[in-house]
């Protein structure tokens, strides 16, 4: 059964062994999460997986990256 993390965002073990993917993709956020960090445009990002996922989905994993970090304590606080 797929774990629903987000509107955007699913961990489903049928699908990329259960890592966390975009819903009704198999595009991997950690793959879209490290075109963010490189600096890509997130309209480049939208073009490259060809609008197969939007904006707000980008800025959904990077919220759930943000607050993952703040729950492991490496993330500074302010």
């Amino acid at each position: 059964m797929a774990e629903v993390l987000g509107r955007y965002i699913v961990a489903d073990p049928e699908i990329c062994h259960g890592k966390l993917t975009f819903r009704g993709t198999r595009i991997l956020v950690v793959d879209v999460l490290d075109q963010v960090a490189s600096g890509m445009d997130w309209d480049a990002i939208v073009d490259e997986w060809r609008g197969d996922i939007t904006k707000d989905a980008i800025g959904e994993a990077v919220r759930l990256a943000q607050e993952a970090l703040r729950k492991s304590n490496l993330a500074p606080t302010g």
